[in-house]
Protein backbone atom coordinates (compact mmCIF):
# COMPACT_ATOMS: atom_id res chain seq x y z
CA UNK A 1 0.00 0.00 0.00
CA UNK A 2 1.36 3.44 -1.13
CA UNK A 3 0.60 6.27 1.65
CA UNK A 4 0.27 9.92 0.49
CA UNK A 5 2.24 12.51 1.01
CA UNK A 6 1.15 14.14 4.79
CA UNK A 7 -0.61 17.92 3.77
CA UNK A 8 -0.03 20.39 6.49
CA UNK A 9 -3.30 22.90 6.88
CA UNK A 10 -2.22 26.07 8.49
CA UNK A 11 -5.31 28.16 9.73
CA UNK A 12 -5.40 31.91 10.40
CA UNK A 13 -7.77 34.58 11.82
CA UNK A 14 -8.87 36.87 8.67
CA UNK A 15 -7.05 40.61 8.56
CA UNK A 16 -9.43 40.92 5.74
CA UNK A 17 -13.27 41.21 5.54
CA UNK A 18 -14.28 37.35 5.11
CA UNK A 19 -17.63 35.75 5.29
CA UNK A 20 -19.00 33.22 7.66
CA UNK A 21 -19.21 29.69 5.93
CA UNK A 22 -21.40 29.10 2.95
CA UNK A 23 -23.92 26.21 4.56
CA UNK A 24 -24.40 28.74 8.01
CA UNK A 25 -27.62 30.33 6.95
CA UNK A 26 -29.19 26.97 6.78
CA UNK A 27 -28.25 25.70 9.72
CA UNK A 28 -30.78 27.84 11.50
CA UNK A 29 -33.51 27.02 9.35
CA UNK A 30 -35.12 24.17 11.83
CA UNK A 31 -37.62 26.56 12.83
CA UNK A 32 -39.41 26.94 9.70
CA UNK A 33 -38.71 23.22 8.45
CA UNK A 34 -40.25 22.41 11.84
CA UNK A 35 -43.61 24.42 11.30
CA UNK A 36 -43.49 22.52 7.68
CA UNK A 37 -42.90 18.82 9.39
CA UNK A 38 -45.90 20.05 12.43
CA UNK A 39 -48.24 21.20 9.05
CA UNK A 40 -47.40 17.79 7.57
CA UNK A 41 -48.66 15.18 10.73
CA UNK A 42 -51.56 17.60 11.55
CA UNK A 43 -53.19 16.67 8.40
CA UNK A 44 -52.70 13.28 8.49
CA UNK A 45 -53.19 12.95 12.38
CA UNK A 46 -56.58 11.54 13.06
CA UNK A 47 -59.27 13.80 13.26
CA UNK A 48 -60.06 12.98 17.71
CA UNK A 49 -56.81 14.17 18.20
CA UNK A 50 -57.62 17.91 17.49
CA UNK A 51 -61.14 17.32 18.90
CA UNK A 52 -62.58 17.81 15.28
CA UNK A 53 -62.12 21.55 15.96
CA UNK A 54 -62.97 23.70 12.86
CA UNK A 55 -59.02 25.23 12.66
CA UNK A 56 -58.30 21.20 12.03
CA UNK A 57 -60.97 20.95 9.15
CA UNK A 58 -59.79 24.17 8.03
CA UNK A 59 -56.05 22.88 7.31
CA UNK A 60 -57.57 19.44 5.78
CA UNK A 61 -59.66 21.35 3.21
CA UNK A 62 -56.60 22.74 0.91
CA UNK A 63 -55.66 20.44 -1.98
CA UNK A 64 -52.54 18.45 -2.04
CA UNK A 65 -50.90 20.47 -4.69
CA UNK A 66 -51.53 23.79 -2.85
CA UNK A 67 -49.61 22.04 -0.04
CA UNK A 68 -47.07 21.11 -1.88
CA UNK A 69 -46.63 24.57 -3.70
CA UNK A 70 -46.76 26.35 -0.60
CA UNK A 71 -43.67 23.81 0.99
CA UNK A 72 -42.13 24.51 -2.14
CA UNK A 73 -42.26 28.14 -2.19
CA UNK A 74 -41.35 28.12 1.10
CA UNK A 75 -37.96 26.09 0.86
CA UNK A 76 -37.17 28.75 -2.22
CA UNK A 77 -37.61 31.43 0.01
CA UNK A 78 -35.30 29.81 2.85
CA UNK A 79 -32.43 29.38 0.29
CA UNK A 80 -32.88 32.95 -1.36
CA UNK A 81 -32.84 34.56 1.86
CA UNK A 82 -29.98 32.55 3.00
CA UNK A 83 -27.49 33.12 0.10
CA UNK A 84 -28.73 37.16 0.73
CA UNK A 85 -27.43 37.13 4.06
CA UNK A 86 -24.31 35.01 3.52
CA UNK A 87 -23.34 37.78 1.31
CA UNK A 88 -24.21 40.47 4.13
CA UNK A 89 -22.06 38.89 7.13
CA UNK A 90 -18.55 39.14 7.50
CA UNK A 91 -15.77 39.67 9.75
CA UNK A 92 -12.38 40.70 10.38
CA UNK A 93 -9.55 40.97 13.83
CA UNK A 94 -7.53 43.86 14.29
CA UNK A 95 -4.56 44.77 15.99
CA UNK A 96 -7.09 46.42 18.37
CA UNK A 97 -10.58 45.24 18.01
CA UNK A 98 -12.92 42.13 16.24
CA UNK A 99 -15.08 43.62 13.68
CA UNK A 100 -18.55 42.14 12.13
CA UNK A 101 -21.16 43.60 9.87
CA UNK A 102 -23.87 41.92 8.85
CA UNK A 103 -27.73 42.51 7.55
CA UNK A 104 -29.91 42.91 5.02
CA UNK A 105 -32.52 46.08 5.83
CA UNK A 106 -30.69 47.06 8.49
CA UNK A 107 -27.28 47.12 8.29
CA UNK A 108 -25.39 46.23 11.46
CA UNK A 109 -21.78 47.00 12.64
CA UNK A 110 -19.77 46.03 15.77
CA UNK A 111 -16.70 46.44 17.07
CA UNK A 112 -15.15 44.38 19.91
CA UNK A 113 -12.50 45.90 21.72
CA UNK A 114 -9.86 43.58 22.98
CA UNK A 115 -8.84 44.72 25.89
CA UNK A 116 -12.39 44.48 26.49
CA UNK A 117 -12.91 40.82 26.11
CA UNK A 118 -14.37 38.96 29.13
CA UNK A 119 -14.80 35.28 27.66
CA UNK A 120 -14.49 33.73 23.95
CA UNK A 121 -16.31 30.30 23.53
CA UNK A 122 -16.55 27.85 20.70
CA UNK A 123 -19.61 26.06 20.24
CA UNK A 124 -20.19 22.85 18.04
CA UNK A 125 -23.89 21.94 18.08
CA UNK A 126 -24.79 18.62 16.44
CA UNK A 127 -25.85 19.74 12.98
CA UNK A 128 -22.80 22.06 12.90
CA UNK A 129 -20.35 19.32 14.13
CA UNK A 130 -22.13 17.41 11.08
CA UNK A 131 -20.65 19.75 8.70
CA UNK A 132 -17.49 20.18 10.88
CA UNK A 133 -18.46 23.77 11.33
CA UNK A 134 -18.76 25.92 15.30
CA UNK A 135 -19.40 29.27 16.44
CA UNK A 136 -18.12 31.75 18.07
CA UNK A 137 -18.95 34.13 20.36
CA UNK A 138 -17.00 36.60 21.50
CA UNK A 139 -18.61 38.22 24.95
CA UNK A 140 -17.22 42.24 25.80
CA UNK A 141 -17.68 44.38 29.15
CA UNK A 142 -20.64 46.12 28.46
CA UNK A 143 -24.71 45.49 27.82
CA UNK A 144 -26.81 43.14 26.26
CA UNK A 145 -25.64 42.55 22.39
CA UNK A 146 -22.15 44.00 22.64
CA UNK A 147 -20.55 40.76 21.83
CA UNK A 148 -19.91 39.33 18.62
CA UNK A 149 -21.85 35.84 17.50
CA UNK A 150 -20.02 34.09 14.25
CA UNK A 151 -22.37 31.37 13.31
CA UNK A 152 -20.66 29.33 11.82
CA UNK A 153 -17.20 28.99 10.84
CA UNK A 154 -14.94 25.79 9.97
CA UNK A 155 -14.35 24.28 13.67
CA UNK A 156 -10.08 25.51 12.30
CA UNK A 157 -11.23 28.75 11.65
CA UNK A 158 -12.94 29.08 14.71
CA UNK A 159 -10.00 27.78 16.67
CA UNK A 160 -7.71 30.06 14.96
CA UNK A 161 -9.05 32.81 15.52
CA UNK A 162 -10.08 32.05 19.43
CA UNK A 163 -6.22 31.72 19.58
CA UNK A 164 -5.87 35.10 17.80
CA UNK A 165 -8.18 36.55 20.16
CA UNK A 166 -7.32 35.75 23.14
CA UNK A 167 -3.34 36.12 22.63
CA UNK A 168 -3.86 39.89 21.77
CA UNK A 169 -6.73 40.40 24.17
CA UNK A 170 -3.86 39.21 26.60
CA UNK A 171 -0.88 40.88 25.68
CA UNK A 172 -3.60 44.19 25.51
CA UNK A 173 -4.76 43.46 28.95
CA UNK A 174 -1.28 41.67 30.41
CA UNK A 175 -2.87 40.02 33.23
CA UNK A 176 -0.30 38.06 36.15
CA UNK A 177 -0.14 34.60 35.88
CA UNK A 178 -3.04 32.66 36.32
CA UNK A 179 -3.04 29.13 38.43
CA UNK A 180 0.71 29.09 38.41
CA UNK A 181 1.27 29.40 34.43
CA UNK A 182 2.83 32.79 33.37
CA UNK A 183 1.82 35.83 31.31
CA UNK A 184 1.48 35.85 27.70
CA UNK A 185 4.70 36.60 26.16
CA UNK A 186 7.02 35.68 29.67
CA UNK A 187 8.96 32.30 30.61
CA UNK A 188 8.21 30.53 34.07
CA UNK A 189 10.70 28.03 35.65
CA UNK A 190 9.37 25.12 34.41
CA UNK A 191 6.24 26.33 32.43
CA UNK A 192 5.69 26.57 28.85
CA UNK A 193 5.43 30.43 27.96
CA UNK A 194 3.68 31.44 24.42
CA UNK A 195 6.72 31.75 22.55
CA UNK A 196 7.43 28.31 23.81
CA UNK A 197 4.27 27.06 22.42
CA UNK A 198 4.41 28.33 19.09
CA UNK A 199 7.70 26.81 18.86
CA UNK A 200 6.43 23.00 19.68
CA UNK A 201 2.90 23.47 17.90
CA UNK A 202 3.19 20.26 16.06
CA UNK A 203 0.58 18.62 18.27
CA UNK A 204 -2.36 21.04 18.07
CA UNK A 205 -5.75 21.39 19.66
CA UNK A 206 -7.81 20.19 16.36
CA UNK A 207 -7.51 16.71 15.34
CA UNK A 208 -6.67 15.44 11.86
CA UNK A 209 -9.31 15.12 9.13
CA UNK A 210 -8.38 12.50 7.68
CA UNK A 211 -7.17 9.08 8.43
CA UNK A 212 -4.09 6.82 7.68
CA UNK A 213 -4.29 7.53 4.03
CA UNK A 214 -3.22 10.83 3.18
CA UNK A 215 -2.98 12.38 6.71
CA UNK A 216 -3.70 16.16 6.80
CA UNK A 217 -2.27 17.55 9.74
CA UNK A 218 -4.67 20.90 11.06
CA UNK A 219 -3.03 23.70 12.86
CA UNK A 220 -3.27 27.46 13.43
CA UNK A 221 -1.40 30.14 13.03
CA UNK A 222 -1.16 31.08 16.90
CA UNK A 223 -1.30 28.02 19.09
CA UNK A 224 -3.65 27.26 21.68
CA UNK A 225 -1.78 28.59 25.14
CA UNK A 226 -0.51 25.88 27.24
CA UNK A 227 -3.20 24.37 29.60
CA UNK A 228 -3.44 21.81 32.76
CA UNK A 229 -6.48 20.05 34.05
CA UNK A 230 -7.66 20.49 37.05
CA UNK A 231 -10.48 18.83 37.47
CA UNK A 232 -13.26 16.95 35.62
CA UNK A 233 -16.69 14.85 36.30
CA UNK A 234 -16.66 11.52 35.82
CA UNK A 235 -20.29 10.15 34.20
CA UNK A 236 -21.04 7.92 36.91
CA UNK A 237 -21.24 11.02 38.94
CA UNK A 238 -23.03 13.26 36.74
CA UNK A 239 -25.75 10.98 35.81
CA UNK A 240 -26.66 9.87 39.48
CA UNK A 241 -27.15 13.51 40.32
CA UNK A 242 -29.22 13.52 38.01
CA UNK A 243 -31.16 10.63 39.49
CA UNK A 244 -30.77 12.10 42.69
CA UNK A 245 -32.41 15.55 41.99
CA UNK A 246 -35.58 17.42 42.93
CA UNK A 247 -36.80 17.01 39.56
CA UNK A 248 -36.37 13.25 39.64
CA UNK A 249 -38.39 12.89 42.99
CA UNK A 250 -41.37 15.02 42.01
CA UNK A 251 -41.44 12.86 39.00
CA UNK A 252 -41.43 9.49 40.74
CA UNK A 253 -44.07 11.03 42.77
CA UNK A 254 -46.31 11.25 40.14
CA UNK A 255 -45.84 8.06 38.58
CA UNK A 256 -46.61 6.24 42.09
CA UNK A 257 -49.66 8.58 42.65
CA UNK A 258 -50.95 7.56 39.11
CA UNK A 259 -50.02 3.67 40.24
CA UNK A 260 -52.09 3.84 43.35
CA UNK A 261 -55.21 5.89 41.37
CA UNK A 262 -55.44 2.75 38.97
CA UNK A 263 -55.23 0.40 41.98
CA UNK A 264 -57.80 2.15 43.84
CA UNK A 265 -60.03 3.44 41.36
CA UNK A 266 -59.61 0.92 38.40
CA UNK A 267 -60.12 1.47 34.90
CA UNK A 268 -61.68 4.87 35.34
CA UNK A 269 -58.11 6.39 35.77
CA UNK A 270 -56.89 5.30 32.56
CA UNK A 271 -60.04 6.25 30.23
CA UNK A 272 -59.73 9.68 31.89
CA UNK A 273 -55.31 9.47 30.86
CA UNK A 274 -56.70 8.80 27.90
CA UNK A 275 -59.19 11.05 27.16
CA UNK A 276 -56.91 13.99 28.42
CA UNK A 277 -54.29 12.68 25.71
CA UNK A 278 -57.04 12.44 22.88
CA UNK A 279 -58.06 15.78 23.64
CA UNK A 280 -54.65 17.85 23.34
CA UNK A 281 -52.26 14.96 22.25
CA UNK A 282 -49.41 17.75 21.08
CA UNK A 283 -49.96 19.54 24.97
CA UNK A 284 -49.03 15.89 26.38
CA UNK A 285 -46.52 15.34 24.04
CA UNK A 286 -45.24 18.94 24.66
CA UNK A 287 -45.35 18.36 28.40
CA UNK A 288 -43.40 15.18 28.38
CA UNK A 289 -40.49 17.14 25.72
CA UNK A 290 -40.34 19.43 28.53
CA UNK A 291 -39.26 16.95 31.06
CA UNK A 292 -37.07 15.16 28.56
CA UNK A 293 -35.57 18.24 27.67
CA UNK A 294 -34.95 19.23 31.66
CA UNK A 295 -33.13 15.85 32.40
CA UNK A 296 -31.29 16.10 29.08
CA UNK A 297 -30.37 19.47 29.92
CA UNK A 298 -28.35 18.19 32.96
CA UNK A 299 -26.70 15.41 31.24
CA UNK A 300 -25.40 17.06 28.26
CA UNK A 301 -24.42 20.37 29.59
CA UNK A 302 -22.16 17.92 32.21
CA UNK A 303 -20.92 15.54 30.59
CA UNK A 304 -17.66 15.10 29.68
CA UNK A 305 -16.90 18.35 31.88
CA UNK A 306 -13.40 19.37 32.66
CA UNK A 307 -11.61 22.64 34.17
CA UNK A 308 -8.20 24.03 33.01
CA UNK A 309 -6.18 26.96 33.51
CA UNK A 310 -3.88 28.77 31.34
CA UNK A 311 -2.18 31.69 30.65
CA UNK A 312 -5.79 33.04 28.97
CA UNK A 313 -7.65 32.07 31.38
CA UNK A 314 -10.16 29.84 32.72
CA UNK A 315 -10.73 26.80 29.89
CA UNK A 316 -14.20 24.69 30.67
CA UNK A 317 -15.01 22.23 28.10
CA UNK A 318 -18.33 19.93 28.09
CA UNK A 319 -21.05 18.61 26.22
CA UNK A 320 -22.43 15.59 24.80
CA UNK A 321 -24.08 16.01 21.27
CA UNK A 322 -23.42 19.77 21.54
CA UNK A 323 -19.68 20.57 22.69
CA UNK A 324 -18.53 23.77 23.96
CA UNK A 325 -15.30 24.92 25.32
CA UNK A 326 -15.56 28.46 27.08
CA UNK A 327 -12.50 30.34 27.93
CA UNK A 328 -13.25 33.25 30.60
CA UNK A 329 -10.48 35.37 30.98
CA UNK A 330 -8.83 36.34 34.26
CA UNK A 331 -10.82 38.39 36.49
CA UNK A 332 -13.95 38.14 35.17
CA UNK A 333 -16.10 35.51 37.46
CA UNK A 334 -17.89 38.12 40.03
CA UNK A 335 -19.49 35.98 42.35
CA UNK A 336 -20.05 32.24 42.85
CA UNK A 337 -22.99 30.18 44.57
CA UNK A 338 -21.33 26.99 45.86
CA UNK A 339 -25.36 24.67 46.24
CA UNK A 340 -25.71 21.56 48.02
CA UNK A 341 -29.59 19.79 47.07
CA UNK A 342 -30.84 17.76 49.91
CA UNK A 343 -30.66 14.63 48.38
CA UNK A 344 -26.78 15.20 47.63
CA UNK A 345 -25.95 15.23 51.28
CA UNK A 346 -25.61 12.27 51.57
CA UNK A 347 -23.11 11.75 49.32
CA UNK A 348 -21.02 15.06 49.98
CA UNK A 349 -21.91 16.79 46.56
CA UNK A 350 -22.36 20.40 45.49
CA UNK A 351 -22.93 22.36 42.72
CA UNK A 352 -21.37 25.51 41.64
CA UNK A 353 -22.82 28.20 39.49
CA UNK A 354 -21.12 31.81 38.70
CA UNK A 355 -22.04 35.05 37.24
CA UNK A 356 -19.32 35.82 34.35
CA UNK A 357 -18.81 39.70 33.52
CA UNK A 358 -19.30 40.21 29.21
CA UNK A 359 -22.28 36.96 29.66
CA UNK A 360 -25.92 38.42 28.86
CA UNK A 361 -27.42 35.13 26.93
CA UNK A 362 -27.80 31.24 27.64
CA UNK A 363 -26.62 31.49 31.40
CA UNK A 364 -27.61 27.72 31.89
CA UNK A 365 -25.27 26.98 29.32
CA UNK A 366 -22.05 29.19 29.88
CA UNK A 367 -22.70 29.53 34.20
CA UNK A 368 -21.91 26.49 35.44
CA UNK A 369 -18.55 25.91 37.10
CA UNK A 370 -18.67 22.78 38.18
CA UNK A 371 -21.80 20.59 37.48
CA UNK A 372 -21.30 18.48 40.66
CA UNK A 373 -18.33 17.68 42.73
CA UNK A 374 -16.77 16.98 46.00
CA UNK A 375 -15.93 19.44 48.35
CA UNK A 376 -12.45 18.90 47.17
CA UNK A 377 -13.79 19.82 43.92
CA UNK A 378 -14.91 23.00 45.25
CA UNK A 379 -11.97 24.26 46.89
CA UNK A 380 -10.06 23.21 43.30
CA UNK A 381 -13.06 25.49 41.95
CA UNK A 382 -12.98 27.79 44.29
CA UNK A 383 -9.04 28.31 43.94
CA UNK A 384 -9.40 28.80 39.87
CA UNK A 385 -11.63 31.76 40.45
CA UNK A 386 -11.85 33.07 43.32
CA UNK A 387 -7.94 32.34 45.01
CA UNK A 388 -8.58 34.52 47.53
CA UNK A 389 -11.87 33.92 49.10
CA UNK A 390 -11.11 30.25 49.76
CA UNK A 391 -11.03 29.50 53.39
CA UNK A 392 -10.34 26.06 55.69
CA UNK A 393 -14.01 26.25 56.79
CA UNK A 394 -15.75 25.86 53.57
CA UNK A 395 -18.19 22.79 54.42
CA UNK A 396 -19.16 24.10 57.99
CA UNK A 397 -19.77 27.23 55.89
CA UNK A 398 -22.30 25.81 53.42
CA UNK A 399 -24.31 23.64 55.95
CA UNK A 400 -23.29 25.43 59.18
CA UNK A 401 -26.13 27.47 61.27
CA UNK A 402 -26.33 30.63 63.69
CA UNK A 403 -22.98 32.28 64.43
CA UNK A 404 -20.53 29.72 63.97
CA UNK A 405 -17.25 30.34 62.26
CA UNK A 406 -17.76 34.24 62.42
CA UNK A 407 -21.06 34.40 60.39
CA UNK A 408 -23.74 36.82 61.67
CA UNK A 409 -27.08 34.90 61.94
CA UNK A 410 -30.60 36.71 61.84
CA UNK A 411 -32.26 37.45 64.70
CA UNK A 412 -35.22 35.26 66.08
CA UNK A 413 -37.38 37.85 65.84
CA UNK A 414 -36.97 37.22 62.13
CA UNK A 415 -38.48 33.95 62.64
CA UNK A 416 -42.32 35.34 61.86
CA UNK A 417 -41.24 36.48 58.73
CA UNK A 418 -38.95 33.45 57.63
CA UNK A 419 -39.81 30.63 59.47
CA UNK A 420 -37.83 28.23 57.44
CA UNK A 421 -34.95 29.76 56.66
CA UNK A 422 -33.67 31.82 59.79
CA UNK A 423 -31.44 29.65 61.63
CA UNK A 424 -29.68 29.46 58.36
CA UNK A 425 -29.35 32.76 57.44
CA UNK A 426 -25.92 33.63 58.20
CA UNK A 427 -23.65 36.70 56.95
CA UNK A 428 -19.85 36.68 57.27
CA UNK A 429 -17.80 39.57 55.79
CA UNK A 430 -13.90 38.86 55.50
CA UNK A 431 -10.89 40.72 54.09
CA UNK A 432 -11.06 39.04 51.12
CA UNK A 433 -15.09 38.37 50.59
CA UNK A 434 -18.21 38.41 51.77
CA UNK A 435 -20.12 34.91 52.34
CA UNK A 436 -23.70 34.52 52.46
CA UNK A 437 -25.47 31.62 53.34
CA UNK A 438 -29.04 30.57 53.55
CA UNK A 439 -31.35 27.33 52.68
CA UNK A 440 -32.86 24.97 55.00
CA UNK A 441 -33.39 22.59 52.42
CA UNK A 442 -31.46 23.03 49.91
CA UNK A 443 -28.18 25.01 51.11
CA UNK A 444 -26.51 28.24 49.28
CA UNK A 445 -23.15 29.69 49.88
CA UNK A 446 -22.99 33.02 47.61
CA UNK A 447 -19.41 34.57 47.61
CA UNK A 448 -18.88 37.70 46.37
CA UNK A 449 -15.16 38.97 46.78
CA UNK A 450 -14.79 42.54 47.71
CA UNK A 451 -13.26 43.92 44.64
CA UNK A 452 -15.91 42.95 42.84
CA UNK A 453 -18.95 44.36 44.61
CA UNK A 454 -20.60 46.34 42.13
CA UNK A 455 -22.64 48.37 44.61
CA UNK A 456 -25.03 47.71 47.21
CA UNK A 457 -28.58 48.03 48.77
CA UNK A 458 -30.55 48.08 51.96
CA UNK A 459 -34.37 47.18 51.68
CA UNK A 460 -37.62 46.97 54.13
CA UNK A 461 -40.62 45.18 53.60
CA UNK A 462 -43.29 45.98 55.83
CA UNK A 463 -43.29 43.06 57.98
CA UNK A 464 -39.66 43.54 58.09
CA UNK A 465 -40.09 47.38 59.09
CA UNK A 466 -42.45 45.95 61.93
CA UNK A 467 -39.22 43.54 63.32
CA UNK A 468 -36.61 45.89 63.23
CA UNK A 469 -35.11 44.03 59.92
CA UNK A 470 -33.67 44.55 56.82
CA UNK A 471 -32.43 42.75 53.57
CA UNK A 472 -29.07 43.66 52.26
CA UNK A 473 -28.19 43.38 48.56
CA UNK A 474 -25.05 42.68 46.95
CA UNK A 475 -25.62 43.66 42.77
CA UNK A 476 -23.59 41.86 40.68
CA UNK A 477 -23.31 41.05 36.57
CA UNK A 478 -26.05 39.30 35.30
CA UNK A 479 -26.17 35.44 35.96
CA UNK A 480 -27.78 33.03 38.33
CA UNK A 481 -26.10 33.99 41.46
CA UNK A 482 -27.94 36.79 43.55
CA UNK A 483 -26.50 37.51 46.64
CA UNK A 484 -28.89 38.58 49.10
CA UNK A 485 -28.89 38.75 52.83
CA UNK A 486 -32.45 38.35 53.89
CA UNK A 487 -33.83 39.33 57.49
CA UNK A 488 -31.01 40.65 59.02
CA UNK A 489 -31.20 43.21 62.51
CA UNK A 490 -31.60 46.63 60.49
CA UNK A 491 -28.50 48.22 62.43
CA UNK A 492 -26.90 45.24 61.77
CA UNK A 493 -27.62 45.57 57.98
CA UNK A 494 -26.67 49.24 57.99
CA UNK A 495 -23.26 48.63 59.21
CA UNK A 496 -22.77 45.95 56.74
CA UNK A 497 -23.91 48.37 54.08
CA UNK A 498 -20.85 51.12 54.96
CA UNK A 499 -18.43 48.52 55.93
CA UNK A 500 -18.59 46.26 52.27
CA UNK A 501 -18.31 49.61 50.59
CA UNK A 502 -14.92 50.45 52.43
CA UNK A 503 -13.73 46.79 51.70
CA UNK A 504 -14.59 47.11 48.12
CA UNK A 505 -13.13 50.18 47.64
CA UNK A 506 -9.88 49.07 49.29
CA UNK A 507 -10.15 45.90 47.46
CA UNK A 508 -9.86 48.24 44.00
CA UNK A 509 -7.25 50.08 45.34
CA UNK A 510 -5.21 46.99 46.07
CA UNK A 511 -5.15 46.08 42.54
CA UNK A 512 -7.17 43.01 43.21
CA UNK A 513 -10.04 43.90 40.28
Amino acid sequence: MTFKEATNVVYSAPREWTRVHPVSPYLGSGPIFGFIAIYGIARITPSWVAGDSEEYQAINMLPPWVLVGLVVLAILAVIGFGVLSWTRNEYRIGDESMMLRKGILFRQNKQARLDRIEAVDVVQPLLARVFGLAKLTVSVAGGAGSGIDLSFLRLGDAEALRNEVLALAARAKMPDAVAGFPAPGTQGAGEVGYEAAAASASAPSLRDLAANVGVTHTTTAVPAAPERDVYAVPTGRLLLSVLFSTATVWLGIGALSLIVAALVFGSAVGEAILSVIGTSLFAFLAFIAAIGAYFWQQINGGFNFTASTSPDGLRLRHGLLETRRQTVTPGRVQAVLVRQPWLWKAKGWYRITMNVAGYTEDQEKVSTLLPVGTLEDVRLALSLVLPSATDDFLERAVVGTGAEDGFTPSPQRARLVDPFQWRQRGVRAGDAALLIRSGRWTRDLAVVPNERTQSLGVSQGPLQRLRHLASVEVHSTPGPVRPLAANMDLDTALDLLDQQADRATAGRGAGRV
